[in-house]
């Protein structure tokens, strides 16, 4: 079975969208989404970091992400994955409703359904390589480890 999930309006799944209002304390700091925490990531340690997790919306913060005026860390194509795995992982274990709604996917493939982005999401043509997806597949596996033991 294939769950397609995009937009945070999709009941129940939209709780899997980086943009969806479940925020978390990690680093010492308030995370308003899991998409400030990855779009403020880019930019550790610098002042951008702070102007992009105070964003009004998760959509500002990923616009501030995606500016390249602001100086990308030079490790970021290396870490990015496990700074969402972190993300993920810390949103679901912070909000029950939401874990509730993970763990009842039992083995189902989870799948951004984006047109747009080919890394995260599937893209257009059905082939990208998901890893939005993939990553909350990982964090359902952990959190099923975690309840059963």
């Amino acid at each position: 079975m294939e769950i397609l999930f995009y937009s945070i309006h999709e009941i129940p799944y939209g709780c899997f969208s980086n943009f969806s209002p479940h925020g978390f304390e990690l680093n010492g700091k308030w995370w308003k989404t899991s998409e400030h925490y990855f779009q403020a990531q880019k930019f550790a340690g610098t002042p951008y970091e702070e102007k992009v997790r105070i964003a009004y919306t998760p959509k500002d913060a990923a616009n501030f992400g995606r500016r390249r005026d602001f100086p990308l860390r030079s490790d970021w194509e290396a870490i990015k994955d496990e700074v969402m795995r972190k993300a993920v992982l810390t949103k679901f274990e912070t909000h029950a409703d939401i874990r509730e709604i993970l763990l009842s996917t039992v083995n189902a493939t989870l799948v951004e359904n984006t047109t747009g982005d080919y890394y995260w999401g599937r893209g257009s043509r059905g082939d990208g390589k998901n890893m939005l997806g993939i990553i909350l597949m990982e964090t359902r596996e952990i959190l099923r480890s975690k309840s059963r033991g």
